[in-house]
């Protein structure tokens, strides 16, 4: 079972460790896209503030990021699983994990990166800030750089096995399951339900989605498949409803 993320837009800058190494991370079949977006974004970074801040879609206040991007390969990088912050990852909470239930989720967990396009969470990377809906110069979108790689990569990395796929839009757009791979991929919507009313509520799905995984991870689920998947969130104490790949975890507590 391979359960894929969406990055988070914050990231927690690693205070000491080494420096980039594309040949350090996981999945080496993208190592060549990830030299040309690491290239490309360092450039762009270096170059003038105003033009940078307008491709990444950047404000004002946010000219460390682009100073940070311009660094790239000088800055220190920590496991993806400590740098990326935010809703789901502060509830997925890895850093509190016991060793060996830690070396299971850097086995079973992958982020989708604009930048990286795969990491695990055990790969070291530094922060970097790039969305999978810009478009670089020369380069163009970084979405259609991934689109050609990614699923071929993807199938070789779950195998016979389940992808549990918790990727926004966005990140879907970097590369969609094979149509061999489909049948095995499980997509999640979380319905937060009140007063008989189902809605999705942004906040609240990334919330849920990282205490799904943590379950997942913390209790050694193994599912092979859909159903099994559905499954074992049930028996864990979750209400899901499922449509063919689909599952729709229903929570009422917000």
């Amino acid at each position: 079972m391979l359960v894929l993320l969406p990055p988070s837009e914050g990231k927690t800058a690693p205070a000491a460790g080494p420096v980039l190494d594309l040949e350090s991370l996981s999945f080496r079949r993208l190592d060549r896209t990830r030299d040309q977006l690491v290239r490309a974004l360092v450039k762009l970074a270096s170059g003038n503030p105003r033009r940078a801040a307008e491709v990444l879609g950047l404000g004002p206040t946010q000219s460390d990021a682009i100073a940070a991007d311009a660094r790239l390969l000088e800055l220190p990088c920590a496991p993806a699983g400590d740098v990326y912050t935010g809703v789901l990852f502060g509830e997925l909470d890895l850093p509190s994990l016991d060793p060996e239930t830690r070396a299971r989720a850097d086995e079973t967990l992958v982020v989708a990166s604009a930048l990286f396009g795969l990491v695990r969470a055990g790969d070291p990377i530094p922060a970097y800030r790039l969305s999978g809906t810009v478009s670089l110069p020369r380069l163009g979108a970084v979405a259609g750089r991934w689109r050609p790689v990614l699923p071929k990569v993807l199938d070789e990395a779950v195998g016979d096995g389940l992808l549990v796929d918790l990727r926004s839009g966005t990140y879907v757009q970097l590369g969609k399951p094979s149509p061999s791979l489909a049948p095995r991929t499980a997509s999640v919507r979380v319905l937060h339900e009140s007063g008989g009313v189902r809605k999705i509520v942004s906040h609240f799905n990334k919330a849920t989605k990282g205490r799904l995984v943590r379950a997942l991870i913390t209790e050694g689920v193994e599912a092979r498949s859909v159903d099994g998947l559905a499954d074992a969130w049930r028996d864990l104490g979750w209400t899901v409803e499922q449509d063919g790949t689909r599952l729709d975890v229903v929570v009422t507590d917000v």
